[in-house]
């Protein structure tokens, strides 16, 4: 290869368009825009590229044979060019809250409703679904697991990402997810080294520290990399968040060789593929220029630089880094290595393309659905259940109203959830009538959307209320409030992290938690709800109390049945 051919094997970037070639018109701008060329395959071409990720954002995503054709085609470009290599194909597909391709696909539960089932079969299951799928689609490397301990339960950017806030099982169901994917035929990706799971900061919009001696890193953060890396990881993902036990200088984990190559590699004994999270993102920008955190990355020992913001300025930086020696040609060819060997460990160089066959042979299939529902069946937590008010009776609660937060669903999914759980119920002998009172970014409603919901409960014969992220002073708090006043009976349904049962106290007569809004986790609520499943959930994490946080209001493990 010449250098900017390696140099090209490194960057993973997006691009607009459904095609590698035909992208929309208001697609092809914003390429040109960004990066000077039209398309996919332009792109391809111009820069060697290593790799590209899909993203719903970059209309990418319409439809599976969709996205089998795009993959295809980038493909072509790659090998009809003059680096006949192919490209590893990625998105950040982890199921749960973060899902770039919905239906038809399969969806399944999230990672922390995996870890509230706590059955390693099934988180093997449903990365092997996933991966599968994913393969099918001409997608060969996967951003997930996330192998993250949700340690502080007001952490803006992980939560429910996490398995939980127990290492070991963290780390026994990261390891079960990498066999599943990998056995798919999808590099999986541990996330986010060295650890994202104790911060209040969301590194999407600034620069978190990790307070963490080098013990409790030892004994939180890394047993699930340790894990990963046991299980034969194809990649790890890097966290721009500063770690002063590990690195007292003050640069982020991505941009660190005592993190990357000292932690890491050396001490780890990790020796694939090293990815960095977005470097678009604010937590890796606030101290260096767009043109210098790419060389200084590759200078602590990251291999895949993936979607720098400005695409020239990283292209020609390290470019330059290379011919003046800032980085030897012995250090690029190693990263380099890595990339190919990665391609080849996932039969990329055997077999780039995939087919329409595989794709209706493989994605969103019967038996995927049917194994979805199994494994959400075995999540659903139910926290409290005051008077054994769950699970309702179709006699004496035939009327009931879903009412409560509906933030947007995953990609291509049903939603809003409040309508979701309404049908779901409906489909099981109750008569259901669902009123939203928030979305995702304003969850909180009004005095006269809460003096709507409660008049609308008097004609019901109980009430489903849907929250995410209640605080002590939020409008969700009083909804869940005056409703319980009626007298009606209330079922509180926590649809993101189980924490909202801390601010509620008694109000409602009983408390479930999904740990996710996709159509897959509401409706297992549903049948629980109904008492078709009995809730075999338990917490992954502890629910402490909101007015004494010291003190843990419901323990990890907790979990009531029928």
């Amino acid at each position: 290869m010449t250098l900017d051919q390696k140099i090209g094997q490194l960057f993973v970037l997006s691009v607009y368009g459904h095609s590698a070639t035909a992208p929309d018109p208001g697609d092809a701008a914003a390429n040109r825009k960004k990066y000077g060329v039209g398309s996919a395959a332009e792109l391809v071409a111009k820069y060697h590229l290593g790799g590209i990720m899909y993203t719903e954002w970059a209309n990418n995503i319409r439809g599976p044979r969709q996205i089998a054709a795009l993959s295809n085609g980038i493909q072509k470009a790659a090998l009809d060019g003059s680096t006949p290599v192919p490209l590893l194909l990625s998105t950040d597909q982890e199921h749960g809250m973060v899902a770039r391709i919905g239906a038809p696909a399969t969806l399944l539960p999230g990672a922390m409703a995996l870890g509230a089932g706590g059955h390693v079969p099934d988180v093997r299951a449903a990365a092997r679904i996933a991966g599968a799928e994913l393969a099918a689609l001409g997608i060969r490397q996967d951003y997930a697991p996330d192998a993250d301990v949700n340690v502080d339960p007001a952490n803006p950017v992980i939560g429910i990402r996490s398995f939980g806030a127990s290492p070991k099982a963290v780390a026994r169901l990261v390891a079960a997810q990498v066999e599943g994917y990998q056995g798919a035929g999808v590099a999986a990706t541990a996330k986010h080294f060295p650890g994202h799971g104790d911060t209040s900061v969301d590194s999407h919009v600034g620069l978190p520290t990790i307070t963490h001696s080098r013990k409790e890193w030892e004994r939180l953060d890394a047993p699930p990399f340790r894990a990963a890396i046991a299980a034969g990881i194809d990649s790890v993902m890097t966290a721009h968040l500063l770690f002063p036990a590990l690195d007292p200088a003050d640069d982020p984990a991505t941009l660190s060789r005592p993190i990357i190559t000292g932690v890491l590699r050396e001490e780890l004994g990790y020796d694939g593929v090293v990815i960095t999270d977005s470097l678009g993102m604010q937590g890796v920008r606030e101290k260096y220029g767009d043109d210098r955190v790419p060389v200084l990355a590759l200078k602590a020992g990251v291999d895949q630089l993936l979607t720098p913001p400005d695409l020239p300025a990283a292209w020609n930086s390290v470019r330059a880094a290379v011919r003046k020696g800032e980085i030897s040609e012995d250090r690029l060819d190693a990263s380099v290595l890595r990339v190919l060997e990665l391609k080849a460990r996932r039969g990329l160089l055997d077999e780039p393309y995939t087919s329409g066959r595989a794709v209706d042979r493989t994605v969103g299939t019967r038996e995927h659905a049917a194994t979805a529902a199994r494994i959400a069946d075995r999540t659903t937590t139910l926290i409290t259940n005051r008077g054994g008010l769950l699970p309702l009776s179709r006699r004496r609660h035939r009327k009931l109203l879903v009412v409560g937060v509906d933030p947007a669903a995953p990609t291509g999914t049903g939603g809003p959830p409040t309508a979701v759980l309404a049908r779901a119920l409906d489909a099981l002998g109750f008569t259901a009538k669902a009123l939203s009172t928030g979305t995702g970014s304003a969850p909180d409603p009004s005095p006269a959307r809460i003096d709507e919901a409660v008049a609308a409960a008097r004609e019901r014969d109980a009430v489903i209320v849907l929250t995410r992220d209640v605080d002590a002073g939020s409008g969700q708090r009083r909804l869940v409030s005056e409703l319980s006043a009626t007298g009606m009976p209330v079922v509180h349904v926590a649809i993101k992290d189980p924490y909202d049962i801390a601010q509620l106290g008694n109000d409602p007569g009983a408390s479930l938690a999904t740990y996710g809004w996709t159509d897959v986790e509401v409706r297992a609520a549903a049948r629980v709800i109904a008492g078709k499943r009995d809730p075999r959930g338990r917490l992954p994490v502890a629910v402490r109390r909101a007015d004494a946080p010291s003190r843990v209001l419901y323990p990890i493990g907790h979990g009531l049945s029928y």
